[in-house]
């Protein structure tokens, strides 16, 4: 039942002993999801439950929940300044990666990833529609503007393996905060262009643009129908959802082991800071741009909005609100200008730079843009530590990467994707891996085995595992 303003959820914890996980969410998860906690977690090894339960947890290791997120980045990458100068384990990282240099010993650089399926054909043009849809499904899309044909995308085949198990099967975040509708990219559905996670052949699965409303869904707002009501009336009081169960949080504090209890403090305050940094950006209103109706939530600043969604994932994780996520920073196309770091100009146009020196260079420095809010998102994934003692990075795989390869030319081989984290143990060494052309699928077929997928016989285009 959601609760009202001024009231708080009835709870009184007397022994944390006797709580588990659910039981806790049913109270304070009300209004607030927890980080993974050692003290809250059953007093039982996950090796005494039945082989298809162990396979269904998706556990590390050590015994903490393995999460899979996805990260998609627009129009490709300039190849010379993406790719290391040689493959195996000593790699220098190139021009454009650099800034993952803190956490160079969780990144995989995976060359030789091809999705032929984005490739033109008799479909003729589509290539940033292609690019965005083929991403995670591995499969070609219908070309019409009402008909919608594609595939399930591997993050929703994740999800319905193992969303049972949290609150939210998954997460889909985007910062694409206006979207047309009907025919886009060369009368492919503007659905595929906009969208990288479909739960059906025939449904897009919409990510949610706004950061007010992504909170809302994590933090306590109810039912689809009830957000719209929670947002007024937060906005109205500017009470925090951490006012309606503060006192009981510090109740539980007094009960939890002294990492926990650290744990507990790290991640309030990180609720909070976002709350904050969200009630800076609706303070000032939508922008004065008469073209475009900006909700309330959305930062002006491309490089703070980047950032809220970032952090809305980290506290995802960290909450094990759910275990499977997917951002689209910008649909493929995208054209939006990077002021913000001197560059006027729209990305899509840059891109085809046909071999301009200026162009290239303007479009490099907005990947290595992209690339750098990346990693302050590992960097916070590496300092948050899981219920296990290892990080949340070690216990996590994400895929960083574009449906195109080179925004110039439309090509779909050979894509720019990077895999970071240790997947609780399971992934080997930083490296630079050249697969030497074989499908993206591939990759997604070898994570999927480790969220516990391993009798997937096949995904979208795949022929295969791959070594990762």
């Amino acid at each position: 039942m959601p609760v009202e303003d001024g009231q708080k959820p009835d709870m009184t914890f007397k022994d944390a002993s006797n709580l588990d996980r659910r039981q806790f969410l049913r109270g304070l998860g009300v209004c607030l999801a927890l980080p993974a906690l050692e003290s809250l977690l059953p007093q039982r090894s996950s090796a005494a439950l039945p082989i298809d339960s162990q396979r269904q947890l998706a556990l590390t290791r050590s015994g903490s929940p393995l999460r899979t997120a996805y990260v998609y980045f627009p129009n490709g990458a300039i190849q010379s300044n993406w790719w290391p100068e040689a493959a195996g384990p000593g790699f220098n990282l190139s021009a454009t990666l650099k800034p993952l240099e803190s956490v160079r010993s969780s990144i995989r650089v995976l060359g030789g990833l091809d999705h032929a399926c984005a490739v033109g054909g008799a479909d003729g043009g589509g290539d940033h529609a292609r690019a965005n849809s083929v991403f995670l499904s591995g499969v070609r899309p219908k070309k019409s503007a009402t008909d919608l044909h594609l595939g399930i995308s591997i993050d929703q085949l994740m999800a319905r393996a193992v969303g049972h198990q949290t609150r939210l099967a998954s997460l889909e975040l985007t910062c694409d905060d206006t979207r047309k509708s009907s025919a886009c990219d060369s009368d492919y559905a503007c659905a595929y262009q906009y969208d990288i996670s479909w739960s059906s052949p025939t449904t897009p699965v919409a990510a949610e643009a706004n950061p007010r409303l992504a909170f809302e869904r994590l933090f306590g707002a109810g039912s689809p129908g009830q957000r719209a009501e929670s947002i007024k009336r937060r906005l109205a009081t500017q009470t925090s959802v951490l006012d309606f169960v503060i006192e009981d949080a510090r109740s539980m504090q007094r009960r939890l082991s002294a990492t926990d209890r650290a744990k507990l403090d790290q991640y309030l305050t990180g609720v909070r800071d976002i709350e904050s940094r969200i009630r800076g950006a609706e303070r000032f209103g939508p922008p004065v741009d008469p073209r475009i109706e900006t909700p309330l939530g959305i930062p002006t600043d491309q490089t703070e909005y980047v950032g809220i969604m970032f952090d809305l994932l980290l506290l995802a994780f960290q909450s094990d609100s759910t275990r499977i996520a997917s951002f689209c920073m910008a649909h493929d196309g995208d054209n939006r200008s990077f002021s913000h770091i001197g560059i006027p100009e729209g990305h899509h146009d840059l891109s085809h730079h046909q071999g301009d020196a200026d162009r290239i260079a303007k479009v490099a420095k907005i990947d290595l843009w992209y690339v750098e809010q990346f990693a302050k998102f590992l960097i916070k994934l590496r300092d948050t530590t899981d219920v296990d003692g290892n990080s949340l990075l070690h216990n996590s795989m994400i895929v960083y990467g574009s449906g195109d390869a080179d925004g110039n030319q439309h090509s779909h081989n050979n894509l720019p994707i990077v895999l970071a984290g240790g997947g609780g143990g399971t992934l080997s060494p930083a490296a630079y891996l050249d697969y030497k052309s074989v499908p993206a699928c591939n990759l997604y077929l070898s994570l999927a085995d480790r969220m516990g997928l391993q009798n997937l016989p096949r995904f979208g285009d795949s022929t295969g595992r791959i070594h990762i």
